[in-house]
């Protein structure tokens, strides 16, 4: 049985259809609404689902908007797939022309679809830095350029955003026609290679440090986040401590009131029996001389 159909059959959610709500989630709101879903997994018995949801990481702002494309313009995003299968196969074949014509629609597509996952980030509330964009820029290169990272992005579960292979070459042109040829004052210098190289190094080495920085400034926030909740649950505990203390204070108050009270009953008490001791005591006196009383009476009467 699929995971799929477990978690239906159990009559919680979709375990997958969380992580895919999760991963379209904006970024500030993911680690709440993760320990959110998590609970409602672990309270419905659904262990191995909690521990997934649980398991799940907070996307880049970059990475988020690359979901939310995924997810939330399936047709174009299909499309896209098919038009880096094409390019790779463009690639894989030489073919020049085919590369020409692919090539320009790849930087046209890439646009759109880029300003589109900006346009959904805006919508949901979280406007994307520049920074940012040319992350998703770059991450809907690598779809193109990389079956792998295809395959990553159709999942629509991205964590970080990805970089394009920097062998993935741009398509070339046509052939120039040959120039005539003439003597020149002095022969031109060759290609600098190893220049090219160092600057493909040095951009790619670039665009791991954005991207570093950018996941190291979420993470920054999540961490800032979770250090304000846990200091709202402190002062929350702390309140409530002293609520506590406040009601501890008044039953220690209320119960020394009662144990004087209690004393003073008490002596009451012993007060009262030694009055009644004391009178019973007079009873008895009075009833055995009012006893004596009578039979001297009677005596009195028989001798007359």
């Amino acid at each position: 049985m699929s995971a799929r159909r477990a978690g239906a059959d159990r009559g919680g959610p979709d375990v997958d259809a969380v992580l895919d709500e999760l991963y379209a989630t904006p970024p500030p709101d993911f680690v709440s609404r993760r320990a959110e879903r998590a609970a409602a997994a672990r309270t419905a018995g659904r262990a191995e689902d909690a521990r997934r949801i649980r398991a799940a990481r907070r996307p880049t702002r970059a990475a988020w908007a690359a979901n939310l494309l995924r997810q939330g313009r399936p047709e174009e995003s299909g499309r896209f797939l098919e038009l880096g299968e094409a390019l790779r196969e463009a690639h894989r074949g030489l073919d020049a022309a085919a590369l020409k014509e692919l090539s320009a629609q790849r930087r046209r597509v890439v646009a759109a679809l880029s300003r589109q996952a900006a346009g959904l980030a805006d919508e949901a509330g979280y406007r994307l830095s520049e920074a940012a964009q040319r992350e998703v820029e770059s991450t809907l290169r690598a779809v193109l350029a990389d079956p792998e990272a295809a395959g990553q992005w159709a999942g629509g579960r991205l964590e970080s955003s990805l970089t394009p292979p920097s062998d993935f070459a741009a398509a070339p042109g046509p052939a120039a026609p040959p120039a005539r040829r003439r003597k020149p004052e002095r022969e031109p210098e060759p290609r600098d290679e190893l220049a090219e190289r160092r600057r493909r190094r040095h951009d790619e080495r670039l665009a791991a440090a954005r991207q570093a920085a950018e996941e190291a400034g979420e993470r920054l926030r999540e961490r800032r986040a979770e250090h304000a909740d846990a200091e709202a649950a402190r002062h929350r505990a702390a309140d409530e401590d002293d609520r506590a203390m406040g009601r501890v204070t008044d039953a220690e108050r209320r119960l020394a009131e009662a144990r004087e009270e209690a004393a003073r009953a008490g002596r009451t008490r012993r007060h009262a029996e030694e009055a009644a001791r004391t009178a019973g005591d007079a009873l008895a006196g009075a009833d055995r001389l009012a006893r004596e009383a009578e039979r001297a009476a009677a005596r009195l009467e028989q001798g007359r």
